[in-house]
Order: structure tokens, then C-alpha cells, then sequence
């Protein structure tokens, strides 16, 4: 009965993520391109914020994982509280920071860190909500407000500045409202189902939780989250800097379109990390390892049909679309940091499994490895090379199959499991042999019948076999499910 509520959140969550990446791409293929400026401008400042608010969090919304399966229910309450106070008075003191910087830092791009300010501090809040919201397994609604909100609001915005009624600044502070609608609409539902006890004393809270365990755990986790932030949104950070805003704006079409073939990653992530720290706190290793190859398994079927849907399709597609000249540039983007995603799914649930076991610690070696990797990367392609954006995209990926190599090797070593067996190596196979095939397939001169043919074969055939030879369990699962309702 678990597994299968298990299952329908990891359903409902995908769902949820995909209709705000259609949403997403809708907008990414026939709005964003006619505002690349713009597009670069607010994910110069998102890439500000998401530096930020992991200071504001500091660890907090980790330690609520981390601590929550072990809490008295009062301290559970109190765990979650202190999650908010800290938040608050983190927030008050960078911004002192931030003001008492403008005086002395001359920088013309300084200015933006004002408007990046409140989105990080909406973000920290939400992100702390959220994962209240996965202990109490209402991760539903919050999800749907968190992936459907943004996705809207930005292309009105977009539309609003083409049609001139906006001007840039004034989209830009709309943008940023946004998510204060979305962090009260979380707030408001997660508050409905989770009610917090009145007062502020946390002595037995910190009784049962030793308070340098707590602060300790959560200076670790703060070190890994703005490290791994750091890394990968260093990115739209350094574009603007060393090339253009415009620049910025075709590198994350690019992105946009990479990164939706991790949501169904990032649903279950979410939804299994109490159950990985459970896992890990009663020594459930040999449960957590079939979890581990069944999760990984599945991400990577998932995945490999999307990432191979792209390569055969995605040039055929845009030219369909009327913004094909402004998409374009970004076709090479997608294809590289669309196999870094891949790579990415392929291992499973590493970082949840180090960040919350004993071993915590060794994320924050990985990150600042990765952090100066790919920062030393970036200047180097950007500064030594004439790939421009192209080669902030290869710097990502050598940065990110790096990091999830040494969370493997580090994981086998300390917990002797890995995320792969025998039937996931023959779906790899497989996967790569069917994907050769329609790969070598002659040309059509129809685009539509080019697209439909190479990647609806490939399609397919990989789910065909895959069902055939039952090597992944969650495709038997719901296509039973489907075909035979009653059983």
C-alpha cells in the first residue's frame, strides 16, 4: 500500500512538473526568443538569487529532512519554526550587507543585486515550505504552485514587454511579485495542514537534538547547497560579464529546454528524501540499494527516451517554428547539457544519500572541488577560446560528470552499493543500439515526417522491449495498471 502511494505521488509530481515544462517550452520556443535581452537580464538576477537565498536557508530546510523522522511531534513543530526564524534574521542582516556594500563597491551591475534580494528571500521561504511539505507527504499542491506559477507569469511578463506596456525595470520588478504570490499561496497551504504551536522557546528542541549537531549539520549542508548553486548558476552569471546579456538569453533556451528532462529527477528526489534518511537512520542499507537501482533505472529510461527524442528531432522541430533563426544558436547548448542531465539521472539519488547519511561532509569536498572546477572551466572557454556560450555549456558538462563520478565511487566505498545491475547494462544497450539505428536512418524531405518517423520509432521500440523484459518496474507497473485495471 506504501509503495503504490509512493507511485502515485511520483505520477502526480511528473505530471505537475510537465505541465509547467510545457508551459515552459511553449514559452522558451515562441516567446522568449523575441526579448533575448530581457530573457538574460532575469536570469542574470535569478542567478544572484539562487547565490543568496541558500545563505538566508542556511541548511535549515535540509536539517527539517535530516532531523524531522527523529523528533517528538512538539519538536517537529519546533524544528520547522526554527526553519523560519532563522530565515528571517538571516535575511535582515544581508540585507544591512548589501546596503552597506553599495557604498564602497563600484560596480555597474551592483544595482541588480537589489532586485535579486527579495526574489532570494521568497525563494528561501518557499524552499523551506517545501520541505515541510514532503514530511507531511502534501507535496501535491505546493508543486503545482511552485512549477506552474513562475511558468506563467514570465511569458505574460514577456508578452507585456513586447507589446510595450511594460519597460524592462517594471517587468522585472513583476517578475520578482511573482513569487511572492506563489510563496503566500504555498505558505497559506502548508499552514492548512500543518498547524505551528505558538512561543518561541526551542530548549527542548535542542535537548533532543544536541545544538552543535544541528548548527554543524546545517553550516555542512549551507557549504554544499551555495556551492552546488555556485557552480551551476555561475553560468548566467559570468555570460553577462564577459559576453552580453543577449548572449545570456540564448544560453538559457538552451538550459530551459536541457533541464526539462529532469523533472521526473527532481519529483522523485523530493518524495524519496525522507525515505533516505529514514533508510539510513535504521541501517535499512540493503533496502536502500534496491532502491537505489530501481530509481536510477527508471530516471534513466525515462530520460534516455526524452534526451534521444531530442537529438533525432529537435533540429527538425524548430524549423517548423517561426522563431527558428533566434532558436537555432541554441541547438548545440541542449544537446550538451541535455546528456549532462541524462548523466545526471542515470546515478540515481546520490547527493540525498551522502547528504543525509554520517558522511555528509564529504559533499562539501565535491562541491568546492566542482565549484573551482567549472569556474576555472568557464574562464578558460570564455577567456582562452572563441566557443563563446558553447563552451560555458562543455564547461558544465565535464563539471557535472566529475562530480557524479566521485559521489559513485564514494558511495560504493562507503555503503558498498551502487545505482546498477545486470538489467540495467542491457538497457543502456539497448537503448544505444535502437538510438543508432533511427540516428542512421535516411533523411526525409517532409520535416513533420522526418520528426515523426525517427522519434516516434525510437520511442516506441525502447518502451516496447523495455516493458517486453520487464527491466524496469515502474513501466510493468502502470502499464498493467492501465490494461488491466482490476488485478
Amino acid at each position: 500500500m506504501k509503495r503504490n502511494k509512493t507511485h502515485k505521488q511520483v505520477f502526480w509530481f511528473t505530471i505537475i512538473n510537465y505541465v509547467g515544462v510545457v508551459i515552459g517550452v511553449i514559452s522558451t520556443v515562441f516567446i522568449y526568443p523575441y526579448d533575448k535581452e530581457f530573457l538574460g537580464m532575469v536570469r542574470y538576477v535569478d542567478s544572484m538569487a539562487q547565490m543568496l537565498f541558500p545563505i538566508m536557508v542556511f541548511g535549515g530546510a535540509q536539517a527539517l529532512i535530516h532531523f524531522y523522522p527523529s523528533l517528538t511531534k512538539h519538536n517537529k513543530n519546533r524544528l520547522f519554526k526554527y526553519g523560519i526564524v532563522t530565515v528571517l534574521g538571516l535575511s535582515l542582516v544581508i540585507l544591512v550587507v548589501l546596503l552597506f556594500g553599495k557604498t564602497f563597491i563600484d560596480w555597474d551591475n551592483y544595482k541588480y543585486v537589489f532586485y535579486a534580494f527579495p526574489l532570494a528571500f521568497s525563494l528561501a521561504f518557499v524552499e523551506l515550505f517545501k520541505r515541510q511539505a514532503t514530511n507531511i507527504e502534501k507535496l501535491e499542491i505546493p508543486t503545482l504552485y511552485e512549477k506552474i506559477i513562475p511558468k506563467v507569469s514570465l511569458p505574460i511578463i514577456f508578452l507585456l514587454l513586447i507589446a510595450e506596456h511594460l519597460d524592462k525595470i517594471s517587468a522585472l520588478v513583476a517578475f520578482i511579485g511573482s513569487y511572492f504570490i506563489l510563496l503566500l499561496l504555498m505558505v497559506l497551504y502548508v499552514l492548512r495542514h500543518y498547524r505551528l504551536h505558538s512561543g518561541y522557546n526551542f530548549k527542548s528542541l535542542f535537548n533532543e537534538v544536541p545544538k552543535m549537531e544541528y548548527y554543524k549539520y546545517s553550516f555542512y549542508s549551507f557549504l554544499g547547497s551555495f556551492g552546488a548553486l555556485f557552480a551551476f548558476r555561475i553560468d548566467a552569471f559570468m555570460i553577462p560579464e564577459f559576453l552580453s546579456f543577449e548572449a545570456n538569453g540564448t544560453f538559457n533556451i538552451g538550459v530551459a529546454l536541457a533541464t526539462s528532462l529532469a523533472i521526473p529527477a527532481t519529483g522523485m528526489f523530493a518524495i524519496y528524501a525522507p525515505k533516505i534518511s529514514a533508510y539510513l537512520k535504521n541501517d535499512g542499507i540493503v533496502e536502500l540499494g534496491k532502491k537505489y537501482i530501481e530509481t536510477a533505472k527508471l530516471l534513466f529510461f525515462i530520460g534516455a527516451i526524452l534526451y534521444t527524442a531530442v537529438i533525432l528531432g529537435i533540429e527538425s522541430f524548430f524549423r517548423m517554428l517561426p522563431t527558428y533563426d533566434n532558436l537555432v544558436d541554441s541547438i548545440p547548448i541542449i544537446m550538451l547539457l541535455g546528456f549532462n542531465v541524462l548523466f545526471n539521472m542515470s546515478t540515481g539519488f546520490n547527493s540525498e544519500i551522502i547528504s543525509y547519511s554520517k558522511y555528509y561532509r564529504f559533499n562539501i569536498i565535491a562541491i568546492l572541488v566542482l565549484s573551482v572546477l567549472n569556474i576555472c572551466l568557464n574562464l578558460f572557454f570564455l577567456t582562452q577560446t572563441n566557443l563563446g556560450i558553447i563552451g560555458v555549456a562543455y564547461a558544465s558538462l565535464i563539471a557535472m560528470i566529475s562530480f557524479n563520478c566521485s559521489k559513485l565511487i564514494f558511495i560504493h566505498k562507503k555503503f558498498g552499493i551502487l545505482p546498477f545491475d545486470k538489467n540495467y547494462l542491457k538497457l543502456i544497450g539497448m537503448v544505444s543500439v535502437v538510438f543508432l539505428i533511427c540516428y542512421l536512418l535516411p533523411e526525409n524531405s517532409s520535416t513533420v515526417l522526418n520528426l515523426l518517423l525517427k522519434v516516434g520509432l525510437n520511442t516506441c521500440v525502447i518502451i516496447l522491449v523495455t516493458y517486453k523484459m520487464e527491466w524496469v518496474y515502474s513501466l510493468n507497473y502502470w502499464v498493467d495498471k492501465l490494461i488491466k485495471p482490476d488485478k
